[in-house]
């Protein structure tokens, strides 16, 4: 039987089957937010060169198959995608492609059925060695920019932690862990790649790679913040107020931390009035520094989720006089004792009890809130009660045109 001639036919087929396979399949949920154009991506390409290694009459066209491999690899690590998720996506083009075919299979010869099964074996590991070297490099890119960054942010933070050495040994102790995971992970890959690795070996190597990327991002996040205080400490934050949409300001933060609230099962309910401005009585825009706005809604919205474990996590927009307007964030979580009230605001304080010593977190994001919130002309408010869940309210000025002088 001409088997090259049936797959040909059979690969519009096995390409629609095998993308609606991977969009449906949870164990890859990083094709949630893509189009089916994307999760295609180079596989019909490298389809039609397997119909070469099926043929007994033409020349393997192995060079397509390796060229779209690596452009596939590329592709996946910009998407984001694991090292679970590619391998558990070429296991379900392997299991379409025999069902596909399985019909005609059963009418081949054994000897005929033996060679099919092993070209096809051959051709994807071929496609998954290709695959993974790309994504294995691009994902090398990606530290080496994120360890440039991080040299850069490092350069500005050892000149502004000489001003003020307070707390210096607390954050060297949040900076250990991450710095310990990036250089021993990174020492792990770098003996690797001295010896001759295949994609087997990189494949087992992609999870220290991932993790020398997480911790390294974990490890900027927080020189990011102790630069933020520093720079409020040495009088160096400017203000740039303009007209601003609070509620399209609100949308974009809440629309970036709902994978993080989504983890948790939490539900973020926002009372914005977005739906009817015209009968609302919020006015449309408010004077205000944009980023740092969403600055402090950030801030705030991940406190709540991450002292928040099950319930839900409210956001509301009001006006309380001509002359002021409100953004509060309402949480079902541990809650705050009186006792740490006062202190609630001060860099690096964090809760101690049952439940937040397992919560990472350095104590500064609340310490930038009340920072900004000063710079501004405002000020912040909080009612809480241990084991219901807290409130924090921002009251700002509606036409704040104060600009912080260097």
């Amino acid at each position: 039987m001409n088997f090259s001639q049936l797959f040909d036919e059979k690969i519009d087929t096995i390409v629609k089957n095998w993308v609606e396979a991977v969009r449906l399949d949870r164990q890859i949920v990083s094709t949630d937010n893509l189009s089916r154009s994307a999760i295609r991506n180079h596989l019909p390409d490298v389809l039609r060169a397997m119909t070469t290694v099926l043929s007994q009459f033409q020349d393997s066209d192995i060079q397509s198959i390796v060229q779209n491999s690596l452009e596939h690899g590329i592709l996946r690590a910009a998407q984001g995608f694991t090292p679970q998720e590619i391998a558990r996506e070429y296991r379900l083009l392997r299991q379409i492609i025999l069902s596909t075919l399985e019909a005609d299979l059963v009418n081949g010869t054994v000897r005929e059925v033996m060679r099919v099964h092993r070209a096809i074996d051959e051709t994807i590991d071929e496609a998954i060695g290709e695959c993974f070297k790309s994504y294995v490099e691009e994902r090398l890119q990606a530290l080496q920019q994120l360890q440039s960054q991080a040299e850069l942010t490092n350069q500005e933070l050892t000149r502004l932690v000489k001003a003020n050495q307070e707390n210096l040994s607390h954050l060297a102790h949040e900076l250990k862990n991450p710095l310990n995971s990036i250089i021993g992970y990174s020492e792990l890959i770098l003996r690797a790649s001295q010896k001759n690795t295949g994609a087997e070996s990189a494949f087992r190597h992609l999870e220290h790679i991932e993790r020398v990327v997480r911790n390294g991002r974990q490890l900027l996040r927080l020189i990011n913040d102790a630069l933020e205080i520093s720079r409020y400490q040495a009088g160096k934050m400017k203000l740039h107020p303009v007209p601003t949409d609070v509620c399209s300001s609100i949308e974009d933060v809440v629309k970036m931390l709902e994978p993080l609230a989504s983890a948790k099962k939490l539900q973020i309910v926002v009372d914005c009035n977005l739906s009817d401005r015209s009968t609302s009585d919020l006015p449309k825009t408010v004077v205000v520094d944009p980023l740092r706005l969403q600055q402090i809604v950030t801030n705030l919205l991940s406190n709540a989720i991450r002292y928040t474990e099950s319930g839900s996590i409210k956001l509301r927009y009001g006006i309380l006089s001509d002359n002021q307007w409100h953004i509060s964030v309402s949480d079902t979580g541990v809650g705050i004792a009186p006792e740490d009230r006062e202190r609630i605001f001060d860099p690096f304080f964090r809760l101690h009890n049952s439940v937040t010593h397992l919560v990472d977190g350095t104590g500064l994001g609340l310490a930038i809130v009340w920072q900004l919130v000063k710079l501004m002309q405002g000020k912040i408010e909080l009612v809480s009660q241990v084991g219901v869940g807290s409130t924090f309210t921002v009251i700002l000025p509606v036409n704040s045109s104060s600009k912080i002088e260097e």
